[in-house]
């Protein structure tokens, strides 16, 4: 759906985006993250067609944003960090006044009515949009990119400044959305994105860095696997068949809310799958295991490794660069 190949733009002798490469595919959505100057806006803003690159290109359903932009456009619904609202305009006024700015063909009336509907604005129709409230200013800033019915949503914080209340609400629709589109969203609440975004893209100083589920992500900067185990049984006996096992680095534990049984924190060295190991070795001495999951690094400890720590920056970037795309 979505290809960008060597995008790279200057601004003088800065680079905000570096030779930068990766696809989306259809019906994905992607989180796009990276810290306050890392280029994340200005990939954003060159693959909707608001600014140009330097460098690479830009093809969204086959069609290049420089030779084809209208083509492109229709395809893209986009909402900024601060939604382009015209606050002395009613919500109906603005949704009518982007329609035929859009040029749009489907049916007018039916067409906003059914993207009201879909946000949750229509009982503020009537209402100048300068008098609404934080969330519902972001609700029609989300309509304006529906109109259109385009297949990509471009979403840069679609969250920010609102209450928890209104978080959750965005972030329901979101999903919703994306059950018939392809969503980029870039945000810098990374619990949402861990709970919205299939996989993710981390950009730093206008350079990929890290491209992949953030399962995948988490055992490339770790460099293993820990699994945690609540298990029934004596806690010395049950420590002793784990550490046995071929590939166990250590094992921590403590006392578990299930009466009898431990929770094991169970860390494993690289390249090594105790699960099917793990299971033989406790049902041969009668252990039964209550619990298992594999545990990951979160959202946030990967974001501020791979954008603070050099060496898990170079490890990732390296393999990034091999394969870095969605």
């Amino acid at each position: 759906m979505i290809e960008i190949k060597n995008l790279t733009k200057r601004y003088g002798r800065k680079k905000a985006v570096n030779d930068v490469s990766f696809t989306v595919q259809k019906g994905e959505i992607l989180g796009f993250l990276g810290p306050n100057g890392a280029g994340k806006t200005t990939t954003m803003n060159i693959l909707t067609g608001y600014i140009s690159s330097n460098e690479g290109t830009v093809t969204v359903d086959g069609f290049d944003i420089l030779k084809n932009p209208e083509e492109v456009k229709k395809r893209i619904g986009y909402l900024p960090e601060n939604p382009p609202l015209y606050l002395d305009m009613t919500v109906i006024d603005y949704l009518n006044f982007v329609y035929d700015l859009k040029n749009v063909k489907l049916i007018k009336k039916e067409h906003i009515n059914e993207i009201m509907d879909l946000v949750k604005i229509t009982d503020v129709s009537m209402r100048l949009i300068k008098n609404l409230s934080k969330g519902y200013k972001q609700r029609v800033g989300l309509a304006q990119a529906l109109i259109g019915d385009p297949e990509i949503l471009v979403l840069d914080e679609p969250t920010v400044g609102l209450d928890p209340k209104q978080i959750n609400e965005i972030r329901a629709l979101i999903k919703k959305l994306g059950k018939e589109r392809t969503i980029i969203l870039s945000s810098h609440i990374l619990p949402e994105v861990s709970a919205i975004c299939e996989r993710v893209i981390i950009i730093n100083k206008g350079k990929i860095i890290a491209s992949d589920t953030l399962e995948n992500i988490s055992k490339n900067i770790s460099g293993a696997t820990t699994i945690f185990a609540r298990i029934e049984g004596n806690l010395d006996e049950v420590t002793k068949a784990i550490s046995s096992i071929e590939g166990v680095d250590s094992v921590s534990s403590k006392q578990s809310v299930d009466e009898g049984a431990n929770d094991y924190t169970i860390s494993t060295v690289e390249g090594f799958d105790i699960r099917r190991p793990l299971f033989f070795a406790l049902s041969e001495k009668q252990f039964p295991i209550l619990l298992l999951s594999n545990q990951t690094l979160s959202l946030e400890d990967v974001f501020l490794q791979l954008t603070t720590v050099e060496k898990h920056t170079a490890k990732v970037e390296g393999e990034a660069n091999n394969d870095s795309h969605i």
